[in-house]
């Protein structure tokens, strides 16, 4: 299991007014980022692709090495 302590958020802007929402864990070294729309809430987003990214590091987790 992750913990979700670990898990780094980035809040990206570019230049254009686009912003990208990314999530990192460290260790795996996983990374995993979606574009957000300017009008709409970060933590909306936020919790929604940390359910996608934490079934993202068990299926990682459970892959043969």
């Amino acid at each position: 299991m992750v913990d979700r302590n670990k898990i780094q958020f980035d809040l990206v802007k570019l230049v254009n007014g686009e912003r990208l929402l990314r999530l990192t864990e460290p260790q795996s070294g996983l990374s995993l980022e979606k574009k957000l729309a300017p009008a709409d809430a970060v933590v909306r987003h936020k919790e929604k692709l940390l359910r996608a990214f934490e079934a993202a590091l068990a299926k990682v987790a459970l892959a043969p090495a």
